[in-house]
């Protein structure tokens, strides 16, 4: 094993991530590996990783080499992995650009949840398609002690879970997931956004994020909100024909997010790399054990 292992740290309105550039797809990063790299007290801290990949060279990504070179390769900081993560979207997209491979202007990205269109704007903001919304008609609920809320189901990629509440506080401290009903409605657990009205077309959200806990912000819970609260006013862009545009606010920043009369829904928001530096190999290794 080599003795050191390249790393930048980023975010996106504060949700932030461990970046692994490994354009070949020869270093090993099992869950606990991943797990430890994320560890806010032991390791460099994180709500998640992006181990950077060229498509080609991975075997989830192969299929997508033609449309997009490069493929994220995201995993929770818990070390499980996800079908995708707006914020982190775009911080990858800003790796890519730091490091040279791409300028500004437009390019694609492979994603477990298919491949997303970026844009990186001049003025350092990066736009991400992010897909269709399908909205599943089950019934939900979600509960914080004792109060419960019915929930919006709302899938981008991965699922979500959006509550509209009196109060952001009545998320509580969001450590653990938040309790929902029916189970089978998300087999494989769920993102789970509280949100309340800041004005006309602009509200705010906290999330509990599957695998990280409470984050400072995340992309697709976003789009979820936006969607959500599009079809609780009344407005869907494919009936109307017009694009309908939230601002969200989150812990850690304002992203803005467009539904198109197309179904595509694209995020708007800053993206930095904030640090750069060498993992010992040894350490890692350790740590994963």
């Amino acid at each position: 094993m080599r003795t050191r292992i390249a790393f930048l740290k980023g975010h996106g309105t504060e949700n932030d991530f461990v970046i692994i550039p490994d354009p070949d797809n020869t270093i090993a990063l099992p869950p606990a590996a991943v797990a430890a790299l994320c560890d806010r007290r032991a390791g460099l801290g994180g709500d998640g990783l992006l181990h950077v990949v060229r498509s080609a060279a991975h075997p989830e990504a192969k299929a997508m080499a033609a449309e997009a070179e490069w493929f994220m390769d995201y995993r929770n900081g818990d070390g499980s992995i996800a079908e995708m993560c707006g914020n982190g979207v775009r911080v990858f997209a800003r790796y890519l650009q730091r490091a040279g491979h791409v300028t500004e202007g437009d390019l694609a990205v492979a994603t477990r949840g298919g491949v997303k269109t970026v844009h990186i704007d001049k003025d350092g903001d990066v736009t991400v398609g992010m897909g269709r919304a399908s909205l599943p008609e089950a019934d939900v609920t979600v509960s914080v002690g004792e109060r419960s809320w019915p929930a919006r189901n709302v899938n981008m990629g991965n699922p979500h879970a959006v509550a509209f509440v009196d109060d952001l506080a009545h998320a509580g401290d969001l450590y653990a997931p938040p309790p929902f009903r029916p189970a089978s409605a998300y087999p494989d657990g769920v993102n789970v956004e509280f949100v309340v009205d800041r004005g006309p077309a602009h509200v705010a959200m906290r999330v509990h994020e599957r695998g990280a806990g409470e984050t400072r912000s995340c992309g697709t819970g976003a789009c979820a909100v936006a969607v959500a609260a599009a079809r609780r006013d009344g407005a869907d862009p494919a009936v109307t024909g017009t694009p309908v545009t939230y601002t969200v606010d989150v812990p850690g920043g304002t992203l803005v997010i467009t539904e198109r009369p197309d179904g595509e829904v694209e995020m708007t928001g800053p993206a930095v790399i904030v640090a750069e530096g060498e993992i010992d190999a040894d350490w890692l290794e350790i740590a994963a054990s």
